[in-house]
């Protein structure tokens, strides 16, 4: 508990800094407020769009394409990264194809995705899923590849067979660095989130951005980061928890 306390204390002194440097600096008159609006300023535009019923609206209209696409992409990519880490005809036929792959960003595939999806939810998963399997794939096959070979003849000696040498040992030993791709991959999924939604969209956290900058409404525009911040942050703190409370034998 005191661990905490300690962490939202060093949260708000921190929070508390930047403000008040951000105002000193936007009020002292070096720069437009209309190109580095005032704290002030970013939260009446964010109260503004919460009466005009678009905050709360963006909010779950991103999360909810964030959350579709992070499942198909994080549960492709750690069964995936299980396969090509231990079944070797797997490795062979997909592993060189799939480090082709991560080269190419989230942005990259959106004119794609569209002419493949079209405008609506599909091509907007698709671009998330991407981005998150990717990130998870590669974590989960460093993890599963990595396993030490000490608990596999120990498995093998006590008899086990191979599906529970798979399912009592690899997993196990690999979910450390499962859980490593499943924090990058939350963070990846906003990223590619607002990739998606900049372009075919009609709403969404990344869509209010494009809008904002056509008004040049820079204190929309910020509104609009300090929420996928916001998100992203507790999403990161949520997977760290849930990794320190099911992976408990890697702090053993």
């Amino acid at each position: 508990m005191s661990e905490v306390l300690k962490k939202i204390g060093q949260l708000v002194i921190s929070l508390t800094g930047v403000i008040i440097i951000w105002s000193l600096f936007a009020n002292s008159g070096f720069i437009s407020q209309k190109l580095f609006p005032t704290p002030g300023q970013i939260l009446r535009a964010a109260i503004d769009l919460y009466h005009d019923g678009v905050l709360m609206s963006d909010l779950r209209i991103s999360l909810t394409r964030a959350a579709v696409g992070f499942s198909i992409g994080a549960s492709l990519g750690i069964a995936l990264g299980l396969l090509t880490a231990r079944v070797k005809i797997v490795s062979i036929a997909l592993e060189p194809f799939l480090n082709l792959l991560r080269p190419i960003p989230a942005i990259a595939l959106v004119p794609v995705a569209i002419v493949w999806f079209g405008i609506g939810e599909g091509s907007k998963y698709f671009v998330i899923s991407y981005t998150v399997f990717l990130a998870v794939w590669l974590n989960t096959h460093a993890g599963a590849s990595d396993v030490a070979s000490t608990y596999i003849r120990a498995a093998r000696s006590l008899g086990a067979n191979k599906t529970r040498e798979f399912f009592e040992v690899i997993i196990p030993a690999s979910a450390p660095m499962i859980f490593v791709g499943l924090r990058l991959g939350a963070a990846l999924a906003f990223l590619s989130l607002v990739a998606a939604e900049l372009s075919g969209a009609s709403s969404g956290i990344g869509f209010r951005l494009q809008d904002a900058r056509q008004f040049i409404r820079t204190d929309r525009m910020f509104v609009g980061l300090i929420q996928l911040g916001i998100l992203g942050a507790l999403l990161d703190a949520a997977f760290a928890y849930l990794g320190r409370r099911l992976v408990h034998w890697e702090n053993a």
